[in-house]
Order: C-alpha cells, then structure tokens, then sequence
C-alpha cells in the first residue's frame, strides 16, 4: 500500500512538473469524451422527442379518411370522391379478425360553444365511448363518456382543459352546462392536458356520443353526402406486428361496399402510425451511427493526441527511467507508476469531459423546448465506451515505450539522448 502511495504521489508531481503536456493530454481527452456524449445526446433527443409525439396520439393507431378513387391506376385526374359511412365502421367492427377495436368519429370546427361566463370556438368531436382506449387521452377529473349516454342519446360533453379555461375563466367546469349552437349539454368530465397546450388542438376539444352528434351536428356541404357519413376512422390492430394485416382487411371491407379495387392504394387516404413510428426508427439509427461516426472521429483524434503526447513524455524521460534503474526501481515499479499517471489522466479527464457536456445538456434543459424535439441528455453507454477507449489509448501509449525503456539497461538509459 506504502508503495503504491509513493507512486501516486510520483505520478502527481510528474504530472504538476510538465503541467502544460499534462493540460493538452488532458483536454484532448475531455474534448473526444465531451463531443461524442453531446453528438449522441442530440440524436437521442430528437428520437425521443419524435416517439413522444406519436405517444400523444395514441398506441398502435391507425386513420383511415374518405378517398378519391383513380379512374385508372397511376392517374390522377377524373378521381371520383368516396365517403366513409358508419355501415363501413360497423362492417370492419364486425368482419374484420385482425382489427382489435375501431371507433368512428364525426368532426366539426364551426360549432358554437358558450357557457354563463363567455363563448369560444373549437373542435367539437362525436365519437363512441371506447375512443379514449384507442386514443391517448387522460381524464383529469370527472368521468369519460360511457354506454349509457349513447344508447340514451344524452346531451353530454367531456371537455379539453384549454376549453375549460376559454369558457369557465378557473371556475369548476363539471356539473355546469354549455350551450353548442343554442343545444344545452351538461359538462361530465374535462381531459388532461396533452403536449404542450397552446400547440396542441386535443386541448381544445369537446366531445359528445356519436348518436348525439349525427342527430344535432351531421357533417355536411362538401365533406359529406348524407347523414350516414363520418370524418374518419380510428383503429388498432390486435397486435403491432399485424397491422399490415389489419389495414388489408379494412382495404377489402371499404373497397368492397364502395365498389372498387382493394389493391389500388393511391384510393385510400389513411395514416399508419405503427409504420411512421418504424419509418423515424430507421432515420434516428442513421442519424445515431453518423453523429456516433463523427462522435467516434473527434473521440480517435483526442486518442491520436493522447499517443502522441505520451510517447513523446515518455522518450523525454528515458533517462529518467535509467537513473530510477539504477536506484533500484525494478521494471514493474516502473511500469505501474505510467500505467498509474495514464489512468490518472484519462480518468479525470473523462470526467471533466462528462461533466461539461451534461452541464451544457442541462443548460439547453432550460430553453424553451422545440415541438418534436427534447433537449439533449446523457447516455451513460456512450459515456463508458467513451472514457475506456480512451483510457486504453493512453495506457497503451504509455505502457509501450516505457516497457521498452525499462527493458534497457541503466547505463543505456542514460546515455539516450531526451
């Protein structure tokens, strides 16, 4: 232990005696380390800020819309519009065997919502009680609607948080009723905000049972042709890996009752985020191996410093080794204490180098954040394979030629020129 105390402090008062080389040896490092965890730490920011993005939509959700109809396969003019009907949900309800759950939704923007207090403008949404299991959507307090209120045809609504604040101003929004171009519906339930509120339009919703909808706000002019038509459709697949399937199987249905090929894509309208969600996969693991690439770069020219630097120190000081030689320092003692100053080194200059980039992380942490994009943070792997590649490095660099020079014999070590 007496020993191994006496080489650290060796390697401490080498180190303060060429304190310039130890500097640069140490910024090398620190700059490789930092780099790469702040190149890592941004990719991983914008995968997980994209993948929070598809999570506030839903798990494994699947739109399908009205479409236009290609007289001709790669054509694009003389399309025939077609509508979704509520006989197209209840057929994919029923018929469809890889489809786990699917809901119909009316949508209208120009409805009128007004309470004692003021009126406001949002989406008003008429859809079946099993929406919010497909859909992400929290209920902050309150209930969701249920069976009852369907079958009943009640005039109820479960209204976003953003809503609460343009027509109640703080004051409790449940139990109270609202007035939807001139219709009273009393307020059951409110929803917990999702994303950021101003940004996100879900915040600014309200939403009634679907009956109740077609029967007061069917959609109409140009997005409908009867009242049996819907907006759109939301779906799931009963397991992520079958949603190819399921899409098929809906294809075939919608195709079937508006007479035309199920095959001919360009005629569906829809969004499979299971696949976005597969397609942003993809583009983040390109854009990890390249900032990884550059990372790695940066990191092997610190290496490429960090050699340079200790085989040059450890040349200078081959005379050195000599006259330790001679005082009776045997190979080993001399091989552990550079082992010893080239783990010093890289240790504490790894942990520099972590430490300014989760510092500058953290300054980014409290910058307004960008839709879509999390500000970066430390990925601990990164971080290891990081300071040990480097640690390698120098040791290696070190041990090597010390090696050689301990291996000479005392005089010859004197006699080498610095």
């Amino acid at each position: 232990m007496r020993m191994i105390l006496d080489i650290f402090g060796q390697v401490l008062r080498t180190l303060w005696a060429h304190k310039l080389r130890s500097f640069l040896t140490m910024f090398g490092i620190a700059w490789g380390v930092g780099s790469l965890l702040l190149l890592v730490g941004l990719g991983e920011g914008f995968r997980s800020g994209q993948q929070k993005n598809l999570a506030s939509i839903g798990e494994n959700i699947m739109f399908l819309f009205p479409g236009r109809v290609p007289a001709l396969p790669g054509q694009h003019q003389g399309m025939k519009p077609y509508f979704l009907t509520y006989q197209d949900y209840l057929d994919i309800k029923h018929e469809a065997k890889m489809v786990r759950d699917v809901v119909p939704i009316l949508q209208r923007g120009d409805v009128r919502a007004q309470s004692d207090f003021a009126s406001s403008n949002g989406q008003l949404i008429g859809t079946k009680p099993s929406f919010n299991t497909i859909r992400y959507l929290p209920l902050g307090e309150g209930r969701w609607l249920n069976e009852m209120d369907e079958q009943q045809r009640r005039n109820v609504a479960v209204i976003g948080p953003q809503m609460v604040r343009n027509l109640f101003f703080g004051r409790p929004a449940i139990g109270s009723t609202i007035l939807l171009n001139g219709t009273r519906f009393e307020v059951i339930g409110v929803t917990a905000s999702v994303g950021r509120e101003e940004s996100n339009s879900t915040n600014f919703r309200i939403y009634i049972p679907y009956s109740v909808m077609r029967e007061y706000f069917p959609l109409k002019g140009e997005v409908a042709t009867s009242s049996d038509d819907i907006s759109f459709m939301n779906f799931q697949p009963v397991s992520k890996s079958a949603h190819t399937e399921a899409m098929e199987e809906v294809h075939r249905i919608v195709a079937r009752n508006h007479g035309f090929d199920y095959r001919n894509n360009e005629a569906f309208e829809q969004w499979d985020t299971i696949q976005s969600q597969e397609m942003v996969g993809k583009i983040f693991d390109g854009m990890d191996l390249f900032l990884g690439g550059v990372g790695l770069v940066t990191l092997a020219l610190g290496a490429i410093g960090i050699i340079n630097i200790m085989l040059v120190s450890v040349t200078e000081r081959t005379k050195e080794i000599g006259l330790m030689k001679a005082l009776g320092a045997t190979q080993s003692n001399i091989l552990m204490q550079f082992f010893f100053e080239g783990a010093f080194l890289t240790a504490l200059s790894g942990g520099l180098g972590i430490g300014a980039a989760s510092g500058f992380m953290g300054a980014l942490a409290m910058l307004p954040s960008l839709p879509g994009f999390d500000t970066p943070h430390l990925v601990p792997a990164s971080a290891a394979l990081a300071v040990i590649s480097l640690s390698i490095a120098g040791i290696v660099a070190g041990l090597y030629p010390a090696r050689k020079a301990a291996m000479l014999q005392p005089v010859e070590a004197l006699r080498k020129e610095s």
